[in-house]
């Protein structure tokens, strides 16, 4: 099992805190640019009826080689208003071959916020995601507030790829309100074993 203090000897592969527009090698699925925008040092993405594959504005970039060791990728994300929609969510989601494989998102399931995998609880507005991958398997991570320890919400097997890339991304959004969710802070990290 992977523990979190494998973050203190993480050496950083990329970041972006976007300041100004998504740093190079950041790409768009199904971009509408009035649906997004980078204000005060953060990503800002409006929430859209659509599921995983059919979601807009998604930022995709090429996933970090892990097949040398332990690669984290984390993002803080924060929704602007309370999710409303079934399935309205935000987050993470990895991409192998063109295909989602996996998320960690906070969510709202039944009239329940929640971050998923795992089905924890989650009533912050912010939230710092991390998922961990191995050369064969991802472990999902969240820290309520961006504070405290990082708790793990769920493990799965994560088979190699020709092409992999991770995804900042929500939907489900309502179709007749605005919701905006925030991301800051993105890092790729690479850990110690």
């Amino acid at each position: 099992m992977l523990t979190t203090c494998l973050a203190a000897a993480a050496q950083v592969l990329f970041e972006d805190r976007f300041e100004t527009k998504p740093d190079a090698g950041w790409r768009w699925l199904r971009e509408d640019p009035h649906d997004w925008c980078v204000r005060e040092g953060g990503l800002e993405i409006r929430l859209r009826p659509g599921d995983a594959h059919s979601v807009r504005n998604a930022l995709v970039r090429p996933a970090p080689d892990r097949r040398p060791g332990p690669v984290a990728v984390e993002v803080t994300v924060t929704s602007h208003r309370v999710p409303t929609q079934q399935f309205e969510q935000t987050g993470i989601t990895w991409y192998s071959d063109g295909q989602p494989v996996f998320k960690l998102v906070k969510e709202l399931v039944d009239g329940q916020l929640m971050i998923i995998p795992g089905r924890a609880s989650m009533t912050n507005a912010s939230v710092r995601l991390r998922v961990v991958v191995t050369d064969r398997a991802w472990t999902a991570f969240y820290r309520p507030g961006g504070e405290g320890p990082f708790l793990e919400a769920g493990t799965g097997e994560l088979p190699p790829a020709a092409q992999e890339e991770v995804s900042l991304q929500g939907y489900h959004g309502p179709p007749d309100a605005e919701h905006w969710v925030r991301f800051d802070d993105f890092r790729v990290l690479r850990l110690s074993e």
